[in-house]
């Protein structure tokens, strides 16, 4: 049995090609997604461990918790703190580190890193060994500043250029003095690093006399734990804790390798879908191959083998097309990851130097998906064929499904649907976040049990279809009656393409309704004509609304400061505004009450006030973070939404009890409205700042817009990968059709049905599946992504349903065009056979 196996699998090597192919894209995908991960994430854990390598104990301050009335504060690592660690017996040097975000630009005015990257920080003395010098020399004072090697490079500085950066606002100007490399995990992902004298960096990063580490060195033949032991004792334990350099570079590995696992999830769950879709494919095939066999897997059964033997030899084939299809797919997902890496450079995301890295476990996985989803996918088609009786088998009596078999299929179809459909439908009248793992139960049952009744379901949609395929006369009927032949591979090959169509039809349904939310939310919340804040999300310095209140034009600026408190024994986060401007800056809708903000009067969103049970009237006690107390009063409460909820109160009660009074941002309403002369403006009264962005709501709205479309983009993409492994399965069908219909083909070729209508015929046939695919997938997919905004309803009031009907249309074209490619290859064979041989053909 296993020579005849190898032999059928030499045998149909051009009918197992698409199959091949199908799990080869699959498993391409998964070890792909597996090198390229793992690629990455072992260059960045490289490189930050050598970041650690002047580092044997790290002091950091101890992190407090809220308790009681007490807003936790973080402790300050002192001067004093410093001294005392520098004088622990085994240290041989202690070095104070200071740093935060610091917006370099190019010579262009544009920001370096994207902001996230961005980063600043003190170089210690005049030989900082975390940060040897290539060029130049150390900063001193505010007018001098060290920028790394790849930024340098980058952007073209040299020493002695004068650079223009930011660190909460204000634009400074100081003169590269030197140029310095760095093992910055962040600098090799594109960002950038400036370095000031440390007196200067803590004056501009808000740190004036403290620091954010101490870093502590041993003295040779001293241990990192001896020296952490040491630290502990001379330390005070409530305000600092101690960390050996290998436990941070540990740590870092780790938390680069959590933050990877979220990509590497993604990006297999997508693979994921790829070999679904090919299991079907693949069962789709075996089905083919087997029936095209049966009367020779008769013969094998009436000269003594048994039904065990049959199934076992179509799973060896399985088991040998899976194992080419696993090492060609582990080959091409090696020169995917390597792609991949080489993109994410071409796209300006620069990765530390590394080498390609192919774990063993990337090469077992390859293997064991390629061969076990083959052979999974080939179980049912080989039990099947074993069960036929032989004398059946040979007067090919099995040919047609009994009635019971389709039946039994039916009605476990339906209550698979129904039962999704229920599931579903129940999940949306849950809170948001309760409803997601019922919805995904729901729709993973319905996507099952419509696939299950695609055969029933065929009949009916393609029986549409025959108005339209009347008009190409005997192709068209026969077309018509060729899909609707065998259901179940009509449904198998339709299914492959209904599932990549729902997944993309209902994303692109819930990031357009998202989107026009957004959209609605935005315009109904906010009537300032610009937002400013900084392009990373950090604070701004208070400088930046007295700028902007100064500028000609500006009616009414209200800066957004937050800050924590304890009320009633809970964390809350109060939003600082200015009082007596912020009822002309938003347009709020209020529950009860008025929208008076002003000495202790406050207003505060339907949650936090239904979470406290306050209404219009009720007064509650505020810990602020300094300790104080203070009697509040709420004078209204409005309906929160994602860009405005919380307590508000007036910025003259709230500041006098911060230590570091920042703004998250500043709304401003100008006299002349929104335009490009009064945005253009205010960015000249900010110094032309990269570092700040000055946004009207039609910005905003377009940010969102940017990141929905790059998201819908990549979805798209990742996508695809499933949709070209459906128009395989439509050419293979296809091509097995033809094949299995070769006496039928000659005969029409014999009683006038010339070459060109053959064609037209089996593109029909391609077409009709493809499209009776692409309804189903599309229909799907607007459910689903209806059922999903609903979730999305009850955590955003604003949610509305927009169907892209254009998008759908153009779906829709893309089901039609997979029909009329896939049948290319299939339809050319065709029309090119002999019209005698193939009368002749079995």
């Amino acid at each position: 049995m296993f020579r005849t196996a190898l032999r059928n699998v030499l045998a149909h090597k051009a009918r197992l090609l698409m199959t091949v192919l199908a799990v080869m894209l699959g498993v391409a995908f998964v070890s792909g997604t597996l090198v390229f991960t793992n690629t990455i994430s072992d260059a960045y854990q490289k490189s930050s461990a050598k970041g650690f390598d002047q580092v044997d104990v790290a002091v950091q301050p101890e992190s407090q918790e809220d308790k009681g009335d007490t807003v936790g504060k973080t402790p300050e690592l002192t001067q004093a703190l410093l001294d005392r660690s520098a004088r622990v017996p085994g240290a041989a040097s202690a070095v104070g580190v200071v740093s935060g975000f610091t917006a370099l630009a190019d010579k262009d005015g544009k920001l370096i890193g994207g902001g996230f990257q961005s980063q600043g920080g003190n170089y210690w003395g005049t030989k900082d060994p975390r940060y040897p010098l290539v060029s130049g020399h150390a900063p001193k004072g505010e007018g001098e500043v060290l920028i790394d090697a790849e930024t340098a490079k980058r952007a073209g500085y040299e020493v002695g250029d004068t650079v223009r950066l930011s660190v909460d606002g204000p634009v400074l100007k100081p003169t590269v003095t030197g140029i310095f490399t760095t093992d910055d995990g962040n600098v090799a992902a594109g960002g950038s690093l400036a370095l000031f004298d440390t007196a200067t960096a803590q004056q501009l990063l808000g740190k004036t006399g403290t620091y954010d580490e101490i870093d502590v060195t041993a003295k040779t033949g001293i241990s990192q734990s001896a020296l952490k032991a040491e630290l502990d004792k001379a330390l005070p334990a409530d305000i600092t804790d101690t960390t050996t350099g290998r436990q941070l570079a540990d740590d870092q590995a780790e938390m680069i390798s959590t933050s990877m696992s979220g990509l590497k999830q993604g990006l297999l769950v997508f693979a994921g879908i790829a070999l679904f879709v090919g299991t079907f494919i693949i069962a789709n095939t075996f089905t083919m191959l087997v029936a095209q066999r049966t009367k020779e897997l008769a013969l094998l059964r009436a000269v003594g083998a048994s039904r065990r033997q049959v199934t076992r030899s179509v799973l060896i084939e399985a088991f040998v097309v899976g194992t080419v299809a696993g090492v060609t797919g582990l080959v091409a997902g090696i020169g995917i990851g390597a792609g991949l890496r080489s993109l994410m450079s071409a796209l300006g995301a620069t990765v530390p130097d590394g080498p390609l890295v192919v774990s063993p476990g990337t090469v077992a996985a390859a293997l064991v998906v390629g061969v076990v989803i083959t052979m999974l996918a080939a179980w049912l088609p080989g039990r099947r064929a074993a069960k036929i009786p032989p004398v059946a088998a040979m007067s090919s009596v099995h040919a047609k499904a009994t009635t019971k078999s389709l039946v039994l299929r039916n009605t476990i179809g339906a209550l698979f649907s129904a039962a999704g459909v229920a599931v579903v439908l129940a999940a949306t009248t849950m809170d948001g976040s309760d409803g997601q793992a019922p919805m995904g139960l729901g729709a993973v049952l319905l996507i099952i049990g419509v696939f299950i009744l695609t055969p029933l379901l065929s009949r009916p949609l393609i029986a549409a279809a025959a108005p339209v395929l009347r008009a190409f006369g005997v192709a068209g009927k026969l077309a018509r009656q060729n899909s609707v032949r065998n259901p179940r591979r009509t449904a198998a090959t339709a299914s492959a393409l209904m599932i990549g169509l729902t997944l993309i039809t209902g994303m692109t349904v819930m990031a357009g309704s998202l989107q026009h939310s957004i959209d609605k939310m935005a315009s109904s919340a906010i009537k300032a004509d610009y937002v400013v804040s900084m392009a990373n999300g950090n604070s701004l310095s208070p400088d930046v609304d007295k700028k902007l209140k100064a500028t000609d034009g500006v009616t009414a600026t209200s800066p957004l400061r937050n800050a924590p408190s304890r009320i009633d024994g809970k964390t809350e986060y109060l939003t600082g505004v200015d009082g007596s401007a912020i009822g002309k800056l938003t347009a709020l809708t209020l529950d009860s009450g008025a929208f008076e903000v002003g000495g202790t009067r406050v207003v505060v969103d339907d949650d936090t006030a239904t979470s406290h049970g306050w209404k219009a009237g009720s007064g509650f006690t505020v810990n602020y973070e300094d300790g104080k107390k203070q009697q509040l009063t709420v004078t209204g409460v409005y309906q929160g939404n994602e860009m405005m909820r919380g307590i508000m109160l007036d910025n003259a009660t709230l500041s006098p009890h911060q230590s570091d009074a920042t703004d998250m941002q500043v709304m401003v309403k100008t006299s002349d409205g929104a335009s490009d002369a009064t945005k253009d403006r205010l960015e000249k009264a900010l110094g032309s700042n990269p570092a700040i962005k000055v946004q009207s709501k039609k910005d905003i709205s377009d940010d969102i817009a940017q990141m929905f479309t790059l998201m819908l983009n990549m979805l798209y993409g990742l996508l695809a990968m499933a949709v070209i492994v459906a128009v395989l399965g439509v050419i293979n069908t296809l091509a097995m059709s033809v094949f299995e219909r070769s006496q039928e083909i000659g005969m029409l070729r014999a009683i006038g049905l010339d070459r060109k209508n053959i064609k037209r015929m089996v593109r029909l046939e391609s077409l009709v599946i493809s499209l009776f695919g692409g309804v189903l997938g599309i229909g799907l997919g607007v459910f689903f992504g209806w059922a999903a905004g609903q979730l999305i309803g009850t955590k955003m009031p604003t949610y509305e349903l927009v169907l892209p009907w254009a998008r759908m249309a153009v779906f829709l074209l893309l089901a039609a065009t997979v029909g009329v490619l896939a049948a290319l290859w299939p339809a050319r064979r065709a029309g090119r056979l002999n019209m005698l041989a193939a009368i002749k053909s079995e």
